[in-house]
């Protein structure tokens, strides 16, 4: 852990934002404040829109704590605002907030490193019943079709063997109204495991958790952020081999994005014919076996830091309160600094 440094530091949490997760960030963004001002921080919230880069530039602010979930905050946008005014921030940089935030992206890179991606395609927006035709031929008739750049489970539809190809179409039609691009996986069948990561000196997954959603058809938004909506079982109950086969894919597919400080990654676990001929390979070993049990979903690089937030809970699994969470991030980042930049050469004369 980063050693608490001398005297308090100044703290600009950046919430909202045009996003259709701007609720879920100011939710996120007070309980930061209140862990942070707890640890002795002085702390601000502002709003995501066009005051901010005005109010950081002049804020004295010694480090940023970017809690603005989905487009603008979480994909790169703000990210970028804040290496140009040069200040430090928690979480991951640029590129490795965009390609986390975009699906169709890292689940290239996702399989390209040999992890547990489903078979899937993306497609941009189009023709829908031609799309849906496709997604049946190429993918199967279990099919997930969600955004490539939303979070939150915001615009996931779900379909069995039952669902008709107009069904599969409207599906597809409802991603293209909020996003360029659809992603359609097919649907793997078992427990929702969610597995966060802390990268303070060196990337390390905390306990992963299982989520269960009695009253709802999965982890939709409703279950995510209602109080008592899911259950949150951490540590989850597996076995140990598909245990640790979760945390080493948690890190491994941290690792890949490059992401820094924090992300949560997300799995469903148990359905064997989930992964395509892109994710790992037959089964070998023991280790290999536990990982054919996986399907890598996603990587969140802000997590939620609600109430009802998983990433917290882990993290308390783990020995880390709320407010030791949030000042071993802002101490961390705070210590990084502001990205290095080479300094400008003259023109040759």
């Amino acid at each position: 852990m980063t050693a608490r440094a001398p005297g308090r530091l100044s703290v600009a949490v950046v919430q909202g934002g045009p996003s259709t997760e701007a609720e879920v960030s100011r939710a996120s963004a007070e309980g930061v404040q209140r862990a942070l001002s707890q640890a002795g921080h002085r702390v601000v919230r502002l709003e995501l829109d066009e005051r901010l880069p005005e109010s950081l530039r002049t804020g004295g602010y010694d480090v940023v704590f970017p809690v603005a979930h989905g487009a603008v905050g979480e994909d790169g946008s703000l990210q970028g605002l804040l290496e140009v005014l040069e200040l430090p921030y928690v979480g991951s940089g640029v590129l490795a907030s965009a390609l986390a935030m975009h699906k169709r992206v890292a689940r290239v890179l996702f399989a390209g490193a040999g992890l547990p991606v489903a078979r899937g395609i993306a497609l941009r927006r189009a023709d829908a019943r031609a799309a849906a035709d496709r997604a049946l031929r190429e993918v199967g008739a279990r099919l997930v079709v969600k955004p490539s750049s939303q979070g939150s489970a915001i615009g996931v539809t779900r379909l069995d063997e039952r669902a008709s190809p107009g069904e599969v179409a409207a599906a597809i039609e409802a991603v293209w109204a909020i996003d360029e691009f659809a992603v359609i996986e097919h649907f793997a069948r078992g427990r929702e495991v969610t597995c966060g990561v802390l990268d303070l000196d060196s990337p390390v997954a905390l306990p992963p958790t299982e989520v269960l959603s009695p009253n709802d058809p999965f982890y939709t938004y409703e279950a995510r952020y209602a109080p008592g909506r899911s259950v949150h079982v951490c540590p989850a109950r597996l076995p140990d081999d598909v245990l640790h086969a979760v945390q080493r894919v948690a890190v491994a597919a941290h690792t890949v994005l490059g992401c820094r400080d924090l992300c949560r990654v997300d799995f469903v676990v148990g359905d064997v014919d989930a992964i395509g001929s892109e994710g790992a390979p037959g089964a070998a070993s023991a280790a290999e076996s536990a990982l054919t049990r996986l399907t890598l979903l996603e990587v969140n690089t802000l997590p939620g830091m609600t109430a009802t937030s998983l990433y917290p809970e882990a993290a308390s699994a783990h020995g880390l309160t709320m407010p030791s969470l949030c000042d071993s991030l802002v101490l961390h980042a705070h210590a990084r600094g502001a990205t290095r930049r080479p300094a400008a050469r003259p023109l040759p004369r």
